[in-house]
């Protein structure tokens, strides 16, 4: 599933492209997602001008020059491409070869000189309309906790959020209600750098151990976001460009590999809890 930083990608390569731009018309291919597309519901952007694009968690948010707002999650697989006018083929190639499956197409955005379309393989993504006046009252947002790169994510709103939780302090980061965006690629990647077992209980960290988790997260997120991301599987941003963070893994999908700290001979482990993969280094993370 893309995480903060492949949405943060997608969210620049799209306002690259259609920021300011006037939307022709919009056509609905296949209206099967999470929650299925409705005409009626769309036909309204028509000749509407896209005023900014912002992501907030792992959602995007594409604002029009009145009330409405698109809401967008990408799911497991969902991916924006574009197609100029006049091609017959779709070329999405900067850094590898990969070809779309056009029939997995749900959603196109006309504009002068190129479509915009929402590709989704396994559906779980969706697109919503929304209004500004309800913003507030949108569930998938409302409850969402600070941005990890925000300043507002520090030490001291961890301390208060979660002193005494007996979670584990990996569950706890993949709570979008205690910090919004993690995902298990980075999480596991930040508690690498952190020396702190995914296992650890929140209440048990010294001090100096949560400043070098928010310190780890901050950084970790910061470089995926330079590399373009981590290509597993499926994720291409919406110009056709792999990430290509996943070089720089410590410990994500390594089971079994030799830790790469330079002080530790320890095999990265897998572990299943609550139905997510940890990855993890025994003899230096504790």
């Amino acid at each position: 599933m893309p995480e903060l930083p492949e949405v943060e990608i997608t969210k620049r390569s799209l306002s690259r492209r259609i920021l300011h731009k006037k939307v022709k018309n919009v056509t609905i291919l296949n209206p099967k997602l999470r929650y299925n597309l409705n005409t009626q519901n769309f036909s309204s952007l028509k000749n509407k001008v896209i005023k900014k694009i912002i992501r907030r968690s792992k959602y995007l948010l594409i604002y029009f020059h009145d009330e409405n707002i698109l809401l967008v999650h990408l799911g497991m697989t969902g991916r924006f491409y574009f197609v100029k006018k006049g091609q017959s083929k779709i070329d999405t190639s900067f850094y590898a070869k990969r070809e779309i499956i056009t029939k997995h197409d749900h959603l196109k955005f006309s504009f002068d000189n190129f479509d915009l379309i929402y590709n989704d393989i396994r559906k779980f993504g969706f697109i919503k309309k929304i209004s500004t006046k309800n913003l507030d009252n949108v569930k998938h947002l409302n409850k969402l906790g600070p941005e990890p790169l925000k300043k507002d994510f520090n030490f001291k709103y961890f301390k208060k959020r979660v002193k005494y939780s007996s979670s584990p302090i990996k569950n706890l980061l993949m709570n979008q209600s205690v910090v919004s965006g993690l995902g298990n690629i980075y999480v596991n990647e930040a508690l690498f750098r952190s020396n702190i077992s995914p296992q650890r209980k929140v209440r048990l960290l010294k001090d100096l151990e949560i400043k070098k988790l928010i310190n780890s997260i901050k950084n970790v997120l910061k470089m995926a976001i330079k590399a373009g991301g981590s290509t597993i599987k499926n994720y291409h941003n919406s110009e056709g460009k792999t990430g290509s963070y996943q070089a720089n893994f410590k410990v994500y999908d390594r089971d079994g590999e030799i830790c790469k700290r330079a002080s530790c001979n320890g095999k990265i482990m897998r572990k299943i809890s609550s139905g997510r993969s940890s990855f993890f280094c025994p003899r230096c993370q504790t």
